[in-house]
């Protein structure tokens, strides 16, 4: 059995639910989907309900999530229309970053005035990684962001050829900016629609086949930073339902579909982990703690089945796809977490990588 030891993965991009949303998902359950998927930790995003806009939310989900998580995590602290720029000073030692949604998505952090984005940026200046929502001629408004502040800005889920490469340009440029990339823009276009109906719905829409194929090519060239999983769970009522909700589960899908696009023969097993792992935990200047590691059998071949899946919500838009790639064990501190059936960890094992997390 061919095992590989990846240390300390980590997925900078996950909506883990929980407070107003728990009938999606918690923070313990999805805390288990990550383990089980193989990650060390992940960073939860701010538009949740209520939004994380404000000390006191930032110190109630604090709370919560430090009560609950299986695995280590982060909170993003959320840029809101109503400028609350002042709470930064408070905040910013305990969150993971700063997130501004520049283009619509669930919830309602949207912030379209470049005069209120440079507000934003210019307040959280020094403070840590921006990272951004930022869709199509909106990247550009961002990078002229991030060449007058200099300010370290991380672009999410890029999954368009005109995104990647406006983004391949400023690197280039020596702009201090990182892209990632999600599974489902890698792995489907909208050409699977009619067949995943609304299980196929996410922001950014998935896009036509030469947007995928620029995606491919700026992994292979080493211009994208991490693989994140944008996971983002609705229940299958919610998906079903006349006006479903944008997103997709992905925190367990994601290292197996990496793992079969190296057998595949599209990336390299060294890039794949690094993407997986190493590259987020510098961008984030993290280091996994000691014996922090996950074993991949690589020639474990299985289909996907929304049976075996630990996400609350219980389905994944790559069901009944074969895969490679069988988690078999996850340590997180010394102490084994997975045993590639079983999450392990009690909840409120998880430790903020960014400050205390149990606060009153």
């Amino acid at each position: 059995m061919p095992l590989i030891k990846i240390p300390g993965m980590l997925d900078p991009h996950t909506h883990l639910r929980d407070l107003h949303w728990s009938h999606k998902a918690t923070f313990a359950s999805e805390s288990k989907a990550a383990i089980a998927g193989g990650y060390w930790a992940v960073f939860d995003m701010p538009n949740t309900a209520p939004a994380t806009t404000s000390a006191g939310r930032l110190r109630e989900k604090l709370k919560r999530i430090g009560d609950s998580a299986h695995c280590d995590w982060g909170l993003y602290f959320g840029a809101s229309q109503v400028d609350n720029s002042a709470e930064y000073a408070q905040v910013a030692a305990r969150a993971c970053g700063l997130k501004i949604y520049n283009n619509a998505t669930t919830g309602d952090l949207l912030i379209e005035s470049d005069a209120m984005r440079e507000r934003h940026y210019r307040a959280w200046r020094g403070r840590g990684i921006i990272a951004v929502h930022a869709e199509g001629e909106t990247v550009d408004s961002i990078l002229r962001l991030a060449r007058k502040f200099r300010q370290p800005t991380h672009f999410l889920h890029i999954s368009s050829e005109y995104e990647i490469t406006a983004l391949a340009h400023a690197k280039e440029e020596g702009l201090p900016i990182t892209i990632g990339v999600c599974p489902h823009h890698l792995l489907l276009t909208e050409a699977d629609l009619p067949a995943l109906s609304a299980y196929g719905l996410m922001k950014p829409e998935l896009k036509q086949k030469r947007d995928q194929q620029a995606l491919w090519r700026a992994i292979q060239r080493g211009v994208v930073d991490v693989i994140e999983s944008d996971h983002a769970p609705h229940t299958i009522a919610e998906k079903t339902a006349a006006a479903p909700p944008y997103g997709v589960p992905g925190l367990e899908t994601t290292l197996p579909l990496m793992m079969q696009a190296v057998a595949d023969g599209r990336l390299p097993l060294p890039l794949a982990c690094a993407m997986l792992s190493r590259n987020a935990q510098k961008i984030w200047r993290l280091n996994p703690p000691p014996d922090t590691y996950t074993l991949v059998d690589t020639d474990a071949s299985y289909v996907i089945e929304r049976e075996t899946l630990y996400t609350k919500c219980g389905w994944s838009p790559f069901e009944g796809m074969r895969v490679r790639g069988k988690v078999r064990e996850v340590w997180i501190r010394g102490q084994k977490v997975f045993d590639g059936e079983q999450v392990l960890s009690e909840a409120g094992f998880g430790r903020n990588l960014f400050g205390a997390g149990h606060e009153s």
